[in-house]
């Protein structure tokens, strides 16, 4: 346990932080996931719609230091390839 009383407020902010960066990434997790039911049902339209949704979370994500920058840009590129191959299907 914290003695000291910077030790005490530093606890209360990482908790306070921690809390934040969940927040976050659940949104981001869920922009995701709407991306991936619209590919998986097959409509590039709404696919379209939520990956411009999800791509600014995703970068902010990257650049809050949440998830690497890189792996933030890998999964954006890799959904929209998935977008542009529905066309291609029909």
């Amino acid at each position: 346990m914290a003695i000291h009383k910077s030790a005490k407020k530093r606890i209360r902010r990482n908790a306070r932080v921690a809390k934040g960066n969940k927040s976050r990434i659940s949104q981001m997790r869920g922009t995701i996931r709407k991306v991936e039911a619209a590919i998986t049902a097959g409509d590039k339209a709404a696919a379209q719609a939520a990956l411009k949704e999800a791509q600014p979370k995703l970068q902010r994500a990257g650049g809050k230091g949440l998830i690497h920058k890189k792996t933030a840009s890998r999964r954006i590129s890799r959904l929209a390839q998935r977008i542009k191959a529905l066309s291609s299907k029909k």
